[in-house]
């Protein structure tokens, strides 16, 4: 096996290790926690998030780039842009809720976590768990279990083949 450098993680045969070229990175996922929670305007990141314009920059230009962000102008003059989650960046809420339920779970203080999640359609509070979607059973991971999807099945056989 040889040693595979972050820059290069991307390329591998794994979602994990692609989607973490784009998001793992701490700011990046605090960045995506922020526009969850509404924040779409640079300086207003910049206040929650108290970190550098340069590497605030460098996080909002990559999510564009990746299509997880989209930045729109919402001031001619001066001209003036803010960032939206597209349906990309919608689609990382469900990583964004594990991590804030472990966090809830794990990390919280003697006060409970900082936030709660209320469902807008009832008003009720939500802890999600994630379901198998043909039985609607709790999964954990113990109740599953990983296969060769259809990349890494053409790739071992290529691999043969040689």
């Amino acid at each position: 096996m040889s040693l595979v450098r972050w820059r290069d993680i991307g390329s591998l045969p794994c979602s994990v290790a692609r989607t973490l070229s784009v998001v793992g990175d701490r700011w990046t996922l605090l960045v995506l926690r922020d526009a969850f929670l509404g924040i779409r305007r640079f300086e207003d990141f910049q206040r929650d998030l108290g970190t550098t314009r340069h590497r605030l920059a460098d996080r909002l230009r990559t999510l564009v780039h990746h299509g997880i962000l989209e930045r729109v102008r919402y001031s001619e003059r001066p001209p003036r842009f803010e960032y939206r989650l597209t349906e990309k960046g919608r689609d990382l809420y469900p990583a964004i809720v594990a991590l804030v339920r472990w966090g809830d779970r794990w990390m919280a203080d003697g006060d409970g976590p900082p936030i709660e999640l209320i469902h807008r359609g009832c008003g009720q509070h939500v802890t999600p768990a994630l379901t198998c979607p043909a039985c609607g059973e709790a999964v954990g991971a113990r109740d599953m279990r990983a296969q060769p999807g259809p990349a890494l099945r053409k790739r071992i056989s290529m691999e043969a083949e040689r």
